[in-house]
């Protein structure tokens, strides 16, 4: 499909009612397509602030008027979002698609949608926008949860990426893990940010761990790496510890106090009588 930028002149508001001559088959219903012959889906391409233009045909062979509601997403503006096709007739409908400017360059989609007499017909609509291309990739928020590593991916560039991750792990004794580079199952478009977790199934049990995780563009143009620390500690071996050394203190105490009532305890008449006879002498 050849698209064609918007004029001020062309139309917007006009909806052209063609009779095709042609009586319908029995059993025909409505149909929507692009303009022209041998387009299955519309295609468009420009820069960012480029206003584009199509028409989009409603074939009615049927015997009755049709009234046709038609949408097309934020890209896409029609001359009219509502259509009388008359019976055996096509009416063509002009839209603009409106490339926004900023939109980073890289392949949209669209779904152009037609809906009459309870039925909906799609037509797809692809947008390439032009620009550099300018790749970056950026890896935020590493934390270690548990017996996983979670972290952020974010396409800050203008290209979509499919990144591959590398994971590595040291402890105090040295490396816990090395993994070799893997291709995640994600597709990144500009500007997009995912929330991802990668299993450490045999985690230590008592050890200071650093993390670090490196993402890299499948084409090897971007490059980012982050890393986070982690503390393992047992907690019910730490607990079970903790009460022994509370009961054997609780133990002690009890001895020490007992010991100090023994020693305070009032003295006997002999040792009375023995300290009497003594003062008298």
């Amino acid at each position: 499909m050849r698209v064609r930028r918007l004029s001020l002149c062309a139309g917007l508001c006009l909806v052209a009612l063609l009779s095709t001559g042609t009586p319908a088959a029995a059993g025909e219903g409505w149909s929507v397509a692009p303009l022209g012959t041998g387009r299955p889906h519309f295609y468009a391409e420009g820069t960012p602030g480029t206003v584009l233009q199509d028409t989009l045909s409603v074939r009615n062979p049927t015997a009755g008027r049709l009234n046709v509601r038609l949408s097309g997403g934020s890209l896409v503006t029609f001359a009219a979002p509502e259509v009388d096709v008359p019976a055996r007739t096509r009416a063509d409908v002009p839209f603009t698609v409106r490339v926004p400017a900023g939109t980073p360059p890289g392949d949209r989609t669209a779904t152009i949608t037609a809906r009459a007499s309870g039925r909906t017909e799609t037509v797809r609509l692809r947008l390439r926008v032009g620009g550099p291309r300018l790749p970056a990739l950026a890896i935020e928020h590493v934390t270690v949860r548990g017996d996983r590593i979670a972290y952020e991916l974010v396409n800050r560039g203008t290209t979509d990426l499919t990144p591959t991750l590398t994971v590595r792990a040291d402890g105090i004794l040295g490396p816990l893990f090395d993994r070799a580079p893997r291709t995640l199952p994600v597709r990144l478009p500009p500007g997009r940010r995912v929330a991802l977790t990668e299993p450490w199934p045999e985690r230590p049990e008592f050890d200071a761990v650093d993390v670090r995780l490196t993402v890299t563009a499948a084409d090897g143009t971007a490059r980012d790496e982050a890393s986070a620390s982690a503390r393992f500690v047992p907690w019910g071996w730490v607990a079970g510890a903790a009460g022994a050394l509370a009961a054997g203190g609780a133990l002690l105490a009890v001895r020490r106090i007992g010991r100090r009532e023994i020693d305070e305890q009032p003295r006997g008449r002999e040792e009375l009588a023995d300290d009497l006879t003594g003062a008298m002498t």
